[in-house]
This record gives C-alpha cells, structure tokens and sequence, in this order.
C-alpha cells in the first residue's frame, strides 16, 4: 500500500471551484430556453482597463459574427448583446463532447466617467471585440509644468 500525501490546500480549492460554479450556473445559466426568464445563454468574458486619454473594453466573442453584435450606451451604461448560432450541420447525436455554448448574450458594463457616444470606436477582429471610449476633456489627466 502506497501512502499518499493529504493536502487539505487542494481540497480548499477544489471546494472554491465548486462554489464558483454553482454562482456561475446561477447568474449564468447554460440551459435555459428562449421561453424562460432571460433568453441569453451564455456570457463573454471581458476586459476593462484605463489609458492615460480612457477606457478600452476587450470582449471575446469567437464565432460570433460582426453583424451579431451591438453596442448601446444609457447615460454611464455600456452594453454589448449579441447572439452566437450553432452549427446546425453537426447533428446533435454525432457530437462526442459538446462544450461550446450558443445563444444570446449580454453584457453591461457602468462607466466611470460620463461619456459621448461620438467618443466611443469600437472595432472586430479574429473574435475580440475592442471598444475604446474617450475620457471627456476634464476628467483626462493634463501635465503641469513648473515655472
């Protein structure tokens, strides 16, 4: 009989993992019909960050095409929905594993600042979707210099 070392650490992390997917199912749940309460399905992982002149969003959204998509602003609320289609040539039965979610999105982000949409670019590529959003002239950060 081997003996086998206890590391309640990764007994801790196993319990988180299963914790995060049980909020994840929640707040995003993957089997949900059209009919039900929402009718998105799964949601796209984002990253927001801050430039010296504002705000760029990256959203990843592979295979979802351009014209799927839309970006709407509400006072200080960024939205992106959109729906990824199933390959409807693949018949269900002749899948091993299917891991991939299809369906609707959205995803609503809150701005820091108040911004014009004017200000805001948005462009697709290979899947990432990146939205720049210019800070309003007040709020971007100006050098001052000593006399």
């Amino acid at each position: 009989m081997n003996l086998i070392k206890r590391n309640p650490l990764n007994e801790l992390f196993s319990l988180q993992n299963r914790i995060n997917r049980m909020f994840d199912e929640f707040y995003y749940p993957l089997n949900m019909s059209d009919s039900d309460l929402g009718s998105w399905k799964w949601s796209p992982k984002a990253d927001i960050y801050e430039k010296d002149d504002g705000i760029v969003i990256k959203a990843e959204l592979p295979g979802v095409d351009k014209n799927d998509v839309e970006i709407d602003l509400n006072d200080r609320i960024l939205k992106i929905k959109g729906e990824r289609k199933s390959d409807s040539e693949i018949k269900d039965e002749n899948y091993y594993r299917k891991e991939t979610s299809f369906g609707k999105f959205e995803r609503a982000f809150t701005l820091p600042v108040d911004v014009n949409s004017d200000q805001i670019k948005a462009e697709y590529k290979d899947g990432l979707l990146k939205i720049e959003i210019s800070k309003p002239e007040g709020q971007k950060p100006k050098q001052i210099s000593i006399h």
